[in-house]
């Protein structure tokens, strides 16, 4: 594996050992379509991640792409109650009035109803006009006038559902977004529509059996490296799917039956190039033997013998023992193995920064296989108050009013999820918009 992981660094490509055995039946399919479609999509910036610094997470996000985020983010948000109020029912108002809107128009509005819905909770004044505006929103994504369009659009159609979720959108939205995903000729729009599809399928009303499907779908995109939606080796479509596979698999309850193919598929990928591919692909690893164990039961019994009971090593109290519902993946000593070598993996083409996310993440993603009552950022040093590990320090601060601790890693999922959509207006939705507090109580 460490072989193998040099040469992929030293080719600079993304191409995981699955999908080049995928790459010649799709490649006679595509080829035309993917010959033409790149020239001007090259260039992609993402914002950075979470910052772990002292355990607390930042506002940095990457829900979209480019400098969309930005100019977002650097609006005025000071206007008073009646101001913003006003705006936005102007701006729904022109958003609506599509037959008298210019591409230039449709952007301002658009670009200005995001930012408004970001920085605040306006559930009230979005009420009734939901059916409207994602009507809307879907017309300049189906159109791909212009790629500031087509993401302010669906950045838009983010924002309203985290705002007021539908049980009926899904299933309009859905099949739009993967056909942008798989014809878009550009990949951050790609990338946002991938990103989009999570938020639809999180909160526009689909079923499990439809979440289990749009995981598949991203599954797919992944194991292929993004051949699969015509975007070959390309990290950002592959890091999106990864990210959104966790933030849907946080809904369903059981994935025994899903967990094999994933965890072929995310071990795969920790041979990637590139280090946040590498990242994502681990966390939903970590996450995916969370879930493949839960609490002891009232009504069960296990000896202490028992090698699918787990308890906490420290005793910590509040922490229950576990016990291991399935397998979550048939070769955990390689997979330990691997772990270990990417938690202390070290190479003159990776940044300080790229070192760092790697040394972190994979320290953590390798102590909560081994002891799956760890979450993380769990910190196995001694308090010299309590006696006891510190345990997890990952935490949000809300404010002055608390700190919320991410203690799981479907809190993470959660965590990483809402604030692609919500970037700096997270803490605001999470104190105000009830949606936002259920998603992460």
């Amino acid at each position: 594996m460490h072989d193998l992981r040099r040469q992929a660094l030293e080719s600079g490509k993304t191409v995981s050992r699955k999908a080049q055995s995928k790459q010649s039946s799709r490649a006679s399919s595509r080829a035309n379509s993917a010959a033409n479609s790149r020239a001007a999509s090259r260039t992609v910036s993402r914002a950075g991640s979470d910052d772990e610094e002292g355990g607390n997470l930042s506002d940095e996000t990457s829900f979209s792409v480019g400098s969309i985020d930005e100019m977002l983010a650097s609006e005025d948000s000071e206007q008073s109650q009646e101001a913003w109020k006003a705006e936005l029912a102007d701006r729904i108002e022109e958003i609506l009035d599509r037959k008298r809107s210019s591409l230039q128009g449709r952007e301002t509005a658009l670009m200005a109803y995001a930012r408004i819905l970001t920085a605040r909770y306006s559930e009230e004044e979005i009420r009734g006009k939901e059916t409207e505006l994602v009507t809307s929103f879907l017309k300049s994504i189906k159109a791909e006038t212009s790629e500031k369009e087509t993401i302010l659009g669906m950045k838009a159609l983010a924002m309203t559902l985290v705002t007021s979720p539908s049980d009926v959108i899904f299933e309009s939205a859905s099949p739009l977004l993967k056909r942008t995903i798989s014809d878009s000729a550009s990949i951050p729009t790609k990338t946002a529509a991938i990103h989009t599809l999570g938020a639809c399928t999180f909160y526009g009303g689909a079923s499990d059996d439809e979440i289990l499907n749009n995981m598949t779908y991203l599954l797919e995109i992944v194991s292929s490296d993004g051949h699969f939606i015509d975007a070959p080796d390309e990290a950002d479509p592959v890091i999106a799917a990864l990210e959104e596979w966790g933030f849907l698999a946080t809904l369903i309850e059981d994935l025994s039956s899903e967990s094999e193919d994933a965890m072929d598929t995310f071990v795969d990928q920790l041979a990637s190039s590139d280090p946040s591919v590498q990242v994502a692909a681990g966390e939903n690893i970590a996450l995916l033997y969370e879930k493949s164990y839960s609490p002891v039961q009232e009504a069960e019994t296990f000896s202490d013998s028992d090698d699918d009971l787990i308890s906490d090593p420290e005793n910590t109290p509040g922490v229950p023992k576990l016990v291991k519902r399935y397998t979550a993946y048939r070769r955990t000593d390689q997979l330990i193995h691997t772990l270990n070598e990417l938690s202390s993996f070290n190479s003159r083409r990776l940044s300080k920064k790229d070192k760092k996310s790697l040394h972190t993440n994979f320290t953590d993603i390798l102590n909560s296989i081994e002891n799956p009552t760890r979450g993380p950022r769990y910190q196995n040093a001694i308090s010299h108050e309590t006696g006891r590990r510190y345990g997890t320090r990952m935490s949000v601060r809300i404010h002055r009013e608390g700190v919320m601790r991410i203690d799981k890693w479907w809190k993470l999922m959660r965590l990483k999820g809402l604030r692609r959509i919500l970037q700096g207006g997270f803490v605001t939705h999470y104190e105000k918009n009830g949606v936002v507090f259920e998603s992460l109580p």
